[in-house]
C-alpha cells in the first residue's frame, strides 16, 4: 500500500492554461515594439525626406485675378469626324495611319470600282448614241425646211398642190418636235453619265476637313457600308479624323454656382497630364439647358494656346477668374496671410493644419484658409518664410523628423 501511495512524476502536468497566458503576453510584448519603433521611426529615427515649400506674403495687386469657381471638365473636339464611303464596297486601298496628318480632300481610302466603271462607260455610249440621232434628226429637219421652200416656190409658178405645200410644212414640223425630243433625250444621256460618275467618285474617300486621324477602323478586304448591318462583318467607317484647331473644353457647373460664370469670362485650364502648364482662355458659351440628374449646367470653354500635347478626352481643371479692375482703380490692399501650396494644408481632427519645419522636425500648426490663387492657397496662421511639407502623408505625424529632398 505504500507503493500506491508513490507519485509517479512521468506523467505530464497540465499546461493548456499556462501557455495560453504565456503566449498573450509575448503577443502584447510584440505589438508593443512594432508601436514604438513606428513613433521612433516617426518621431525620433530616420529622417524623412519631404518636398518643401517657402510661405511668401502676397502683394498688391500681385496676385492677378482670383478664382471665383473651379469645375473640372474634358477637352473636346467641335469638329470630329467618323469618314465613311457612300456606298457599300469592298476595300482596295486604306492610306492612313493612327496620328497621321491629313488635308482637306486628300485620298483616305478607295473601294473596288469594276462596277462603277462599266456603269460609267455605258453611259458614256448612251450619252454618244444620243448625239449621233440628234444630228441625224437635224439633218432631216435641214431636208425638209429645203423642200418646203421649193414646194412654196412651186406653188407661186402654178406647177405642185397647195396641198402638197401644206404635207411639206406639217413634216416640217414633226421633224423640228422630233429633233427637240432628241436634245432632251441627249440630255438625259449626259445626266446618266454625270451620275455614273458620282457613283465612281464613291469608290474613293476623301478627308473633309484637315487634321489628325485618331483612329483606323478598317483594313484593304473589309467591306465598308454607310449603315450598319448586323453580324459584324461590315464596317461603317475607315477612320476617325479630328480638326486639332477646333479643340475647347467642357465642364460641369453646379446649379448653384452657374451665377459666377458669364460669357467672355476669362479662364485657366489645367490639364490633368500636365499639372504645372496653365492655358489662358475665354468662356464661349453657357448652354441653356440642367441636367436634372446631376444638377449641373454645360459650360464650352475655349482655349487661347493651342498645343499637340492637348488631346480630346484629357482630364481638365477649368479656374474661371474674376474681371479685370479697371485701369483707373486704386490698388487694392495686400489680403492677409501667406500664400502656401494648396496640398500642404491638410485635415488633421476637423482642422486644417500645415507642417511647418522647426530644425530637423516638422511641427503641426493649425491655420485658416482662405482664397485660392491657382495652385496656391492663402492661409493665416504662418508668417513669411515659413517652410511647410507639401503634401504630407496621412500618416505624417507631429514632431517627424524630416529631411527636404534635393532638387
Amino acid at each position: 500500500m505504500l507503493q500506491q501511495l508513490r507519485i509517479d512524476r512521468r506523467e505530464p502536468e497540465p499546461r493548456g492554461g499556462a501557455a495560453r497566458t504565456v503566449g498573450g503576453i509575448v503577443a502584447a510584448i510584440v505589438l508593443l515594439a512594432l508601436a514604438g519603433g513606428i513613433w521612433w521611426f516617426l518621431r525620433g529615427g530616420r529622417a524623412i525626406e519631404v518636398d518643401t515649400a517657402t510661405a511668401v506674403a502676397p502683394a498688391a495687386g500681385s496676385t492677378g485675378p482670383q478664382s471665383v469657381l473651379q469645375a473640372t471638365g474634358y477637352v473636346t473636339a467641335r469638329r470630329q469626324a467618323t469618314v465613311s464611303a457612300q456606298i457599300t464596297g469592298t476595300l482596295t486601298e486604306v492610306l492612313i495611319e493612327e496620328g497621321e496628318h491629313v488635308e482637306q480632300g486628300q485620298v483616305l481610302a478607295r473601294l473596288e470600282d469594276t462596277a462603277q466603271r462599266a456603269a460609267l462607260a455605258q453611259a458614256e455610249a448612251a450619252h454618244r448614241a444620243a448625239q449621233a440621232q440628234l444630228a441625224q434628226a437635224s439633218a432631216q429637219l435641214a431636208q425638209d425646211r429645203r423642200d418646203v421652200a421649193r414646194a412654196e416656190e412651186l406653188l407661186g409658178r402654178q406647177l405642185v398642190s397647195r396641198q402638197a405645200v401644206e404635207l411639206a410644212r406639217t413634216r416640217v414640223e414633226t421633224q423640228s418636235a422630233l429633233v427637240e425630243s432628241q436634245r432632251r433625250q441627249v440630255d438625259v444621256a449626259a445626266a446618266s453619265v454625270a451620275a455614273a460618275r458620282v457613283q465612281l467618285g464613291y469608290c474613293t474617300v476623301t478627308a473633309p476637313f484637315a487634321g489628325v486621324v485618331i483612329a483606323k477602323a478598317a483594313q484593304p478586304g473589309e467591306i465598308v457600308s454607310p449603315l450598319s448591318a448586323g453580324g459584324g462583318f461590315t464596317r461603317t467607317g475607315v477612320g476617325t479624323i479630328v480638326d486639332m484647331g477646333s479643340l475647347e473644353v467642357e465642364v460641369d457647373v453646379n446649379e448653384s454656382y452657374i451665377h459666377r460664370v458669364r460669357a467672355g469670362q476669362p479662364t485657366e485650364a489645367v490639364l490633368d497630364a500636365y499639372q504645372d502648364w496653365k492655358i489662358p482662355g475665354r468662356v464661349i458659351a453657357i448652354i441653356p439647358a440642367a441636367d436634372r440628374g446631376k444638377a449641373t449646367v454645360k459650360v464650352r470653354v475655349g482655349l487661347d494656346q493651342k498645343d499637340q500635347r492637348i488631346v480630346p478626352d484629357m482630364g481638365v481643371r477649368v479656374s474661371f477668374l474674376e474681371a479685370a479692375r479697371a485701369a483707373d482703380a486704386a490698388p487694392a490692399e495686400p489680403p492677409k496671410g501667406v500664400l502656401v501650396p494648396a496640398t500642404s494644408v491638410v485635415q488633421r481632427d476637423g482642422r486644417s493644419v500645415v507642417f511647418a519645419l522647426d530644425g530637423e522636425r516638422a511641427r503641426m500648426q493649425p491655420v485658416t484658409t482662405g482664397q485660392a490663387y491657382g495652385d496656391l492657397r492663402l492661409v493665416e496662421g504662418l508668417t513669411p518664410g515659413a517652410r511647410v511639407v507639401v503634401a504630407p502623408a496621412a500618416e505624417f505625424a507631429d514632431g517627424a523628423r524630416v529631411q527636404p529632398r534635393a532638387r
